[in-house]
């Protein structure tokens, strides 16, 4: 059921009162720290639907180390957002934790568009961990696009949530990368497919769910490929 839209414009306006407390700067020593020393529990955030139901959905946290959180990698935008504010600065924000939005698609935001510029930048990078910078037409670098596996030629747009710099973001994604997607989001991404898979209410057109074995290769190539 879509929102009326006095609800939307209400949103709107949380979305602008949560946004000015966005920190996009380092506040943890372990992020100034070359190897993050001193970082021992990476957390994961990704949010299933049922497919063709919007209305209903899993969210799965993965926190790799218990029982304590110090930073979240989310499958989805942080700044890099029409209204500057994706899911990654919204939990960042209610949190208040060192947040990092990791998409698997580029959002077209202030100018920014997958053209054929866009696709030879993609191409030009040929090994792990390189990566350029998403400026858009207002001149703000809202993110960074970033080869996160050299086995995967797809990049990952990464984009600052809350209490971290884009440069230590794309460090930290970098880090958590065993496949193209970082190991936390990875690991929540089959968990939330599970759960919906074995719901009642699933259609049966529904998203094929991963298997739960982080062992299986075939489900790693379709998530990481």
């Amino acid at each position: 059921m879509a929102a009326s839209p006095a609800r939307l414009r209400r949103w709107e306006r949380e979305q602008a009162r949560l946004r000015a407390r966005v920190l996009e700067e380092d506040t943890e020593p372990w992020q100034k720290a070359p190897q993050f020393s001193g970082l021992q529990r990476v957390g994961g955030v990704d949010l299933s639907y049922i497919k063709g139901d919007e209305s209903r959905a899993c969210a799965s946290l993965v926190v790799l180390s218990y029982p304590d959180l110090e930073v979240l990698l989310v499958d989805g935008n942080g700044l890099l957002h029409p209204r500057g504010f994706g899911t990654a600065c919204h939990l960042g924000v209610l949190t208040d934790l060192p947040c990092v939005g990791v998409a698997k698609n580029l959002l077209h935001v202030d100018g920014l568009v997958r053209d054929e510029l866009h696709r030879e930048q993609v191409r030009s990078m040929q090994r792990s961990g390189e990566a350029f910078p998403l400026t858009g037409a207002s001149g703000k670098v809202l993110g960074m696009v970033l080869r996160s596996h050299d086995k995967s030629s797809r990049p990952l747009y990464v984009s600052v949530g809350h209490r971290v710099s884009l440069g230590t973001a794309v460090r930290l994604v970098r880090a958590c990368c065993l496949f193209r997607v970082p190991e936390p989001i990875r690991q929540a991404d089959i968990r939330s497919r599970e759960y919906l898979r074995k719901q009642p209410c699933a259609a049966a057109g529904a998203p094929e769910a991963a298997p739960a074995s982080p062992q299986s290769s075939k489900k790693e190539d379709e998530l990481e490929d």
